[in-house]
């Protein structure tokens, strides 16, 4: 009987587990730090905590998973030390921290948490410290002793001159009537004080810290018995001012009122909400261009998608950040917002010059550089920024630069820097045409490209979109990185330089004498409407050397026969059109002969453009910052990406055979991966050596085992 009701009980509690564990209440941020910090220290023994202070000073941080390991706060390292939970207290020859403080009233309170400046003031008033002691229920927000001290002299001395109003306002401004724990300070919550029922500002944060009016919880949760005693690191005061009120009285910001005047942003920021204002002081506009300057500010949208992404959606204070974290602007662009010991950086740079200065909705950073971002930018200013400049330079000389700086709809297609690692081509009169070719009309998004679609160019030509499973290219030219969005203009980063189309396939293999020999056998095949013809085909065009590798009697057998000839010629053409950059590890591309050729590209050694003259110029179709390989049917590819406007064309040095006219291919010999699993093998069979069919074959494989 006892062992059915175990049973019982065990299938009960396997039954409730699950709802069990979400009955309870979730924990909040700083209560999961706390967690893990108790569970770093449970070996030294029970309620015990393991914190992490950071070298050369006094901060202390209750340790989360990341830091734990990282073992730096704010870049700067961290040592470890074990410490009591809050509200625990060693016990002389025991392990840990077992015991549990005793209660007493808030004023007695402060002594435990360290706070005892708190007392010492509170007893120089004459009503606080009865009502500290007396009955209530209070939440006391604590100043640490250190955070007195840092106080400026005259601040202090004018709150202990006068210590039953100045003082004791402000100390009745730390407390709260009633009693509120963590579980209870919610983000961007406000909570009513006891000095004329001032807001005090509480932020809590995913990483588990929780600030008071930017104050930073030291220690929380310390019970009493007439409320609760939580320990900060600064004594904070009131806030009067909201984000536009503050904008409006400092001299610093004379240059970023008469923008937010402008921009009609000052109803936001004297309305309601919480946010972090990155505000650019009159330094900051100071160091960018007056051209840009006078430009944006002479832009209604530029200069609020400037404004915008210098405020943040949330309020956070410095106290908060111990790791580098991604914040959205209202722009909707992303600022990495992160810190070096006591510096707060904004991109890796260190140009916030004073912090934490707290408005009614929200909070303000001096910073002494301007956010711009690209929505609000020309695309000689996009690409001043990439790795694009060299292209931005020739178009400055061959005198198309109005067209990037001016207020046209337009795409750039900029090819990365590294393409001209043999120096910049030579403007001429068809190096300009190529680059009006670069530039598209309007202004594209790459995430609103399909295959099929077109492009029209300030040169007049027509590119063509090709989208890869890895790759989304225009022409022979593949997108490198993400495009940058301006103002007018969009930048797309390539990978090569872009080379338009001239012509069918037909008209490109005429054009070239290294396909003599191919063209006379299109021709002879009847394969001439084919290519030139509307389609899309990648043609794998054997030079003229490639025939004249062949056997003697094998080419004049094979141009010999029309129909054969046909058939070999349609195996070189692909039905789709595949440049080198939409190829991955391995494409196998169906031919008009129906089989399907292997096309694959892999990395090769950088090469210069020595050795690419052609015509008396470089094959700028060569010049990319891809340096592949590209190989059909295990053949080397000798160039690539000559475009046709129905068609790719790759230069091959020999001639592909179909794998019906492979030798490995045919019935009466092995393919090499059928003769390895006969090496492999320990016994051959005796009846296959006695075989009348098997013997020849099991002979000639015996002596291509010997080699």
């Amino acid at each position: 009987m006892a062992l059915l009701v175990r049973l019982l009980a065990f299938a009960l509690a396997l039954a409730l587990g699950p709802a069990g564990t979400l009955a309870g209440p979730a924990k909040s941020p700083y209560q999961l730090v706390l967690q893990h910090s108790r569970h770093r220290g449970r070996q030294h023994g029970p309620n015990v905590c393991a914190v992490q202070k950071v070298i050369g000073t006094n901060k202390k941080y209750f340790t989360n998973c990341k830091q734990w390991y990282q073992r730096k706060i704010c870049g700067k390292p961290t040592v470890i030390s074990y410490e009591c939970c809050p509200g625990y207290e060693k016990v002389p020859g025991e392990k840990g921290c077992p015991a549990a403080l005793p209660l007493s009233n808030l004023y007695e309170t402060l002594g435990v948490v360290g706070s005892t400046t708190t007392q010492l003031y509170t007893d120089r008033t004459e009503k606080l410290r009865p009502e500290m002691e007396g009955p209530g229920s209070f939440t006391l927000f604590a100043p640490s002793n250190e955070a007195w001290a840092s106080l400026p002299a005259e601040v202090l001395d004018s709150l202990v001159s006068n210590v039953n109003i100045e003082l004791l306002n402000a100390l009745r401004y730390h407390m709260v009537d009633r009693r509120v724990l963590t579980d209870e300070l919610k983000h961007g919550m406000a909570l009513t004080s006891m000095y004329q029922n001032s807001n005090i500002q509480i932020h809590h944060y995913p990483n588990g810290i929780v600030t008071v009016n930017c104050a930073r919880l030291l220690q929380a949760d310390h019970h009493a018995t007439n409320g609760v005693v939580h320990l900060i690191d600064k004594v904070i005061s009131t806030i009067t001012n909201n984000i536009q009120q503050i904008i409006e009285i400092e001299d610093t910001f004379e240059t970023l009122r008469a923008a937010v005047a402008a921009s009609g942003l000052n109803t936001l920021l004297e309305g309601d909400g919480q946010f972090t204002l990155l505000a650019p002081t009159n330094e900051a506009f100071e160091k960018i261009p007056a051209e840009t300057l006078n430009r944006i500010l002479g832009d209604p949208e530029a200069l609020r998608d400037l404004l915008n992404n210098h405020i943040l959606k949330s309020a956070m204070c410095a106290e908060a950040i111990v790791a580098g974290l991604s914040m959205e602007t209202l722009e909707g662009t992303t600022l990495e917002v992160g810190c070096s010991g006591d510096m707060l950086t904004i991109n890796g740079k260190a140009i916030i010059s004073n912090k934490d200065i707290l408005a009614t909705n929200g909070v303000i950073h001096f910073i002494d550089e301007l956010l711009i971002p690209d929505s609000a930018k020309t695309l000689f200013e996009l690409a001043a920024e990439s790795d694009v400049s060299t292209v931005t330079d020739l178009l400055r000389q061959a005198g198309l630069s109005t067209h990037l700086s001016g207020n046209e709809r337009l795409t750039l297609l900029a090819p990365l820097n590294s393409v001209f690692k043999d120096g910049a081509p030579r403007i001429d009169a068809q190096m300009k045409n190529l680059l009006l070719n670069h530039v598209v009309k309007g202004q594209v998004a790459s995430k609103d490209l399909y295959r099929g679609q077109t492009l029209d160019t300030l040169g007049g030509k027509k590119l063509r979109v090709f989208v890869y499973r890895n790759s989304l290219c225009i022409e022979n030219s593949c997108i490198a990185a993400h495009d940058k969005r301006g103002r007018y203009g969009t930048l797309f980063t390539m990978d090569r330089i872009l080379t338009p189309p001239m012509g069918t396939v037909m008209d490109v293999l005429k054009g070239d004498n290294r396909f003599s020999m191919l063209v006379a056998a299109i021709q002879s095949a009847g394969l001439t409407e084919t290519l030139n013809r509307e389609g899309v085909y990648t043609v794998f065009a054997p030079t003229n050397e490639a025939f004249q590798a062949m056997p003697p009697e094998e080419l004049n057998k094979l141009l010999g026969n029309a129909k054969e000839l046909a058939n070999i010629l349609k195996y070189h053409i692909g039905d789709d059109i595949l440049v080198s950059g939409g190829i991955g590890a391995l494409v196998r591309l169906k031919s008009l002969q129906g089989d399907k050729l292997e096309v694959s590209s892999c990395a090769a050694s950088i090469q210069g453009t020595e050795g690419l003259q052609r015509a008396g110029t470089v094959s700028l179709s060569r010049l990319s910052t891809k340096n592949n390989v590209v190989s059909v049917n295990k053949e080397p590819v000798a160039e690539t990406d000559i475009m046709a406007t129905n068609g790719v064309v790759y230069a091959i040095t020999s001639v592909l055979q179909p794998p019906a006219n492979r030798p490995q291919e045919r019935g009466d010999e092995l393919a090499d991966s059928a003769l390895e699993i006969f090496k492999q093998a320990s016994v051959f069979s005796k009846a296959s050596q006695r075989s009348v069919r098997l013997a020849p074959v099991y002979q000639r494989l015996l002596e291509r085992m010997k080699h």
